[in-house]
């Protein structure tokens, strides 16, 4: 298909296997022939650098998904979650929470997590060194986040076990298509999370950490002299938690992987130069990021890349088109770990901004930084099993060997 033919009949409903496995060449035709893209009756698809940039700076693009999510979720738990959460609502409920989560993340916070980070790492390290078949995803890159915001929440870590499974079936439930099975597990999940949450705020309130750095005692006490979260808030802030960060960084640590083990050159580089680590995460997220598709409401009209869109439409960011759009970056298909600047959107932009970006960061450095240092000789083994979704982009199984 010729990439005008291929631009104008695109739909993220019907993207198929092709795009799954590679969006890139499709994201490519979208920026040259329909970069305003109408995929559905008032929505639209954006996918140049400058016009996902501009509506994540805009105001009149609303993150509430109520009118979105209605139709899609019907009076459901997922419902109630996604409405709920800091990341889908807007100010004054977004203000309240954020102020208190990035309280919590400061740079002091980062700094002390630093030492038990690279603790974990290395022991996942052991082990995979102990694995006949290790697989990066299930024994490395899923573990860390998980340990990491169990560890923010002060989740006992005998009870980790469920967080990841319910993670996952909560976010795909996000996808565009999701069908009824998907559904079903996304709102068991929700329902569960709730139900175990409900136990450890109690025990929280009976026993509150340091509010300095037990995220879950600084969101049920919120600030001195400041509106405390409902109880319903408080639940799906901490689901949030968790999704957010464990989703996004296992897919930032196996995307990585995998694209510094194909493009070997770029793994010596980092063997050679230790220092490049800084910039290399930041490329690593330009180049495949984990979260490909975000979303935005219009709340008055919006003229963007030449294209009024009235009020009420609904609107993609299209993340892994804009953080490959050649105008903004130079040879943006080629994986380059010394990039500078790097002005990606992996972490949006705007109000919305990331609020636990400098965790990922920490996280990533360490994780990249350990398998370098202690596994220079890494490679990949067998055949990789890619995640089916197009909303997060990463791998289900990575099969490597040390």
């Amino acid at each position: 298909m010729d990439p005008r033919t291929l631009a104008q009949g695109f739909t993220l409903a019907g993207a198929g296997a092709a795009f799954v496995d590679d969006p890139y060449p499709t994201y490519a035709a979208l920026r040259e022939h329909a970069p305003v893209h109408a995929i559905a009756p008032g929505s639209w698809l954006l996918t140049r650098y400058d016009d996902v940039l501009a509506v994540y700076r805009d105001a009149r693009a609303s993150s509430d998904k109520k009118r979105e999510f209605a139709p899609k979720f019907g009076d459901s738990p997922l419902f109630e979650h996604h409405t709920s959460s800091l990341v889908f609502n807007d100010p004054p409920l977004h203000t309240r929470v954020r102020r208190l989560l990035v309280g919590a993340l400061n740079q002091q916070a980062i700094a002390r997590m630093e030492t038990g980070v690279l603790a974990l790492v290395d022991g996942l390290i052991d082990r995979l060194q102990g694995l006949a078949e290790p697989d990066l995803i299930e024994d490395f890159a899923a573990r860390i986040p998980v340990e990491v915001i169990g560890n923010l929440l002060e989740v006992p870590a005998a009870e980790r076990g469920p967080l990841r499974d319910w993670s996952l079936a909560i976010l795909s439930a996000l996808e565009p298509a999701p069908g009824a099975d998907v559904l079903a597990r996304g709102n068991a999940a929700v329902e569960d999370f709730k139900a175990y949450l409900r136990n450890l705020v109690a025990e929280r309130r009976r026993r509150p950490g340091d509010a300095q750095f037990d995220v879950l005692t600084r969101l049920i006490h919120g600030e001195v002299g400041g509106e405390r979260l409902g109880e319903i808030e408080l639940l799906h802030n901490c689901i949030f938690l968790l999704n957010a960060g464990h989703e996004t960084t296992t897919n930032l640590i196996g995307n990585g992987v995998h694209a510094l083990l194909t493009q070997r050159d770029q793994w010596q580089r980092l063997l050679d130069d230790p220092s490049l680590l800084g910039l290399a995460v930041e490329e690593l997220l330009r180049y495949e990021s984990p979260l490909q598709l975000n979303n935005r409401l219009c709340t008055a009209p919006l003229r963007i890349g030449g294209v009024e869109l009235p009020a009420g439409s609904f609107i993609t960011l299209a993340i892994g088109s804009a953080n490959r759009d050649p105008a903004q970056f130079h040879h943006p298909d080629r994986l380059d770990v010394g990039r500078k600047p790097n002005p990606h959107l992996a972490f949006g932009q705007g109000a919305h901004a990331c609020a636990g970006m400098n965790v990922a960061r920490l996280e990533g450095r360490i994780a990249f930084g350990r398998l370098l240092a202690r596994c220079p000789g890494l490679r990949l083994r067998g055949t990789p099993q890619r995640d089916p979704r197009i909303r997060f982009r990463g791998w289900r199984t990575l099969p490597v060997a040390l």
